[in-house]
């Protein structure tokens, strides 16, 4: 997920941005949140060619217990 980026109500004229919020960029597997990320990138190479940088990773699973992790596509576009 990311908090770049904005999003317009349907069929909205207006110019004025309508609702700031996170926007899903994809979902992957991992043993770890950062095998995650190298699996979303591996997957979905185009990502690195958007102007998104700041990736939030969200664990989900069974346990009710969740971690959070932060990534940068730029970052991953220099060690590429």
């Amino acid at each position: 997920m990311t908090f770049e980026g904005h999003t317009y109500q349907p069929y909205s004229e207006s110019i004025e941005l309508d609702i700031e919020n996170l926007q899903v960029i994809g979902i992957s597997k991992g043993n770890t949140s950062r095998m995650a990320f190298e699996n979303l990138i591996k997957e979905n190479n185009h990502l690195l060619e958007t102007t998104f940088n700041e990736i939030i990773s969200y664990e989900l699973n069974s346990n009710f217990n969740s971690s959070v992790d932060y990534f940068s596509l730029k970052e991953k576009l220099k060690h590429t």
